[in-house]
This record gives C-alpha cells, structure tokens and sequence, in this order.
C-alpha cells in the first residue's frame, strides 16, 4: 500500500512541478514579449506606426480642418490689423510701416498653418531620434533569464507535496496577473500614439492663432504639448531601463513565491511609472 501512496505522490510531484514550470515559462515569455517590445513601439514615428491611420488622419486634417483654421486665421489676422491701427492714437499717430509688419506677420502665418502638419511631424522625427539613442545606451536587457528558470525549477524539484501545491496555484495567479499586467502596458503605448494622432489631426488650428500675442498662448501650449509627448517616449526608455536593472537583481531563493511576487511587484511599479510619464513630461514642458 506505501508503495502505490509513494508512486501515486511521485507522479503528482511531476505533475506539479510540469504545471508550475509551464505557468513560470508562459508568464515570462508574456512580460518578456511586451517589455521587450516598448522600445521598437514607442521609438516608432506616427508615419511608421500605421500607415493606413496616418494617410487618413493626414487626409482629415488637410480637409476637414485646414478650411476652420483658415476662417480662424482670417478673424484673428483682420482682429490684429485693428488693433495695430488703434494702438496709435486713433490714427492719431499713423505710420505707414506697421502695414508692411502686418503683411509679414500674415505671411508667416499662412506659412505656419501651410506646413503645420511638416512642422509637427518633425517634432516627432527628432523624438524618435532620442529615443533610438537612448535605447542604444540603456544597458542591459529586459528579459528574465532563462537560467532563473533553471534555478527555480532545480529548488522546485526538492519541495514537499503541500507547498508544490500552494506554489502551482501561486503560480497560476500570477500568470494570469502578468497577463492583465501586459495588456495595460499595451493600453499605454498605444493609447500613447492615438494621442499623437488626435493632436496632429487639429494641428491647423492651434497653429492659426500664432499671428496675435494674446490668442498665441493656444499655439504655443499646443506646440509644448507636441513635444511633451515626443519626450513622453524618452521616459517611457528610461523606466524600461530602470526595469531591466531591477529584475536582474532578484535574486532566486527557497521561497520561490516571493521572488514571483517580486518580480510581478517589479511590473507593477513599471505600469504605474509609464502611466506617470504623461503627466511628468508635460509638466516638465509645462504643457496643460
């Protein structure tokens, strides 16, 4: 009777430890995947990202919006000349050169507002430029190794019946949680470049307000707001960088469970820091 007890504890043992070490290889593959992946996402320009979606966005802002920005630019421009005309005396004090800074001041509005689509997708050109560098010199990679695994599955194999148990359901959990964990990390990289296109499809209208001081202000928290995301993307880098520097220092003791929930707390806190990034780079820029 021992023997069959013994064989049958033997055969769940194996079973376990099949089940925990497909649960731990599933959930780092998962993590890897989409850590490993935030780079080549987020070092990509709009144009690159999505074709198709950049064409039509492109598409909307030249028809569709370009036609308000122009009625906009007309009222300010007409609004800028008398206020110019009245700001001397009532024509009291009347010079002839202000019409000549008008005309030149109208002109480089028209310009901006011609090439505000050129103007933004340069913003982004140059982001992605800084981050490409920047992920050149992050060192390290964001990969749990495999020789982790190796280790973890060497101290698995010398646990007892109960507490293999307990980690297979341990394990299960927090596969299921770096799951949920990697799909909002995708939620953010791309939420991140829906952004960018909603912002580049009403670039003509901020960009119509240039021509007068005060309504300039529009424009220029627009123009901060443009290179806040671009930089977004930089500190997007840096905490991939801070990530992969933190999983590399885990280290695998006996208590398997806690370096699991070690490294899903690692994620966490990098979910919770790329939520950040936003709301850090446009304070930075000083965007709102």
């Amino acid at each position: 009777m021992n023997l069959i007890f013994n064989n049958f504890e033997n055969w769940l043992r194996e079973l376990l430890i099949d089940g925990i070490m497909d649960n731990l290889t599933g959930l780092f593959d998962s993590v890897n995947t989409r850590v490993g992946s935030i780079a080549a996402e987020v070092g990509t320009t709009p144009a690159e990202f999505s074709p198709d979606v950049f064409t039509m966005i492109w598409t909307l802002s030249e028809t569709v919006i370009m036609p308000i920005a122009g009625i906009i630019l007309t009222f300010i421009c007409c609004w800028e000349l008398v206020q110019m005309i009245i700001d001397h005396n009532n024509l009291a004090n009347f010079e002839t050169w202000m019409f000549f800074k008008w005309i030149f001041k109208t002109f480089v509005a028209v310009m901006l507002i011609s090439n505000c689509f050129d103007i933004t997708m340069a913003v982004f050109d140059v982001a992605q430029n800084i981050v490409n560098s920047s992920g050149g010199l992050i060192s390290g990679t964001t990969a749990v190794s495999g020789s982790m695994l190796d280790t973890m599955e060497a101290t698995i194999e010398d646990m007892e019946l109960a507490p293999l148990i307990g980690l297979y359901l341990t394990s299960f959990i927090i596969q299921v949680t770096m799951y949920a964990l990697s799909v909002v990390i995708f939620i953010i990289i791309y939420g991140r470049m829906i952004e960018i296109y909603l912002m580049t499809s009403l670039a003509p209208i901020p960009f119509a307000t240039f021509a007068n001081r005060e309504q300039s202000q529009i424009g220029q928290n627009y123009l901060r707001s443009l290179i806040a995301l671009g930089f977004q993307g930089f500190l997007i880098m840096v905490c991939v960088g801070i990530y992969a520097v933190l999983i590399k220092n885990i280290p695998v003791s006996e208590h398997i469970a806690a370096t699991l929930w070690g490294i899903v707390g690692y994620t966490v806190l990098l979910v919770f820091t790329l939520f950040k990034t936003g709301s850090l780079s446009k304070s930075i820029m000083n965007a709102h």
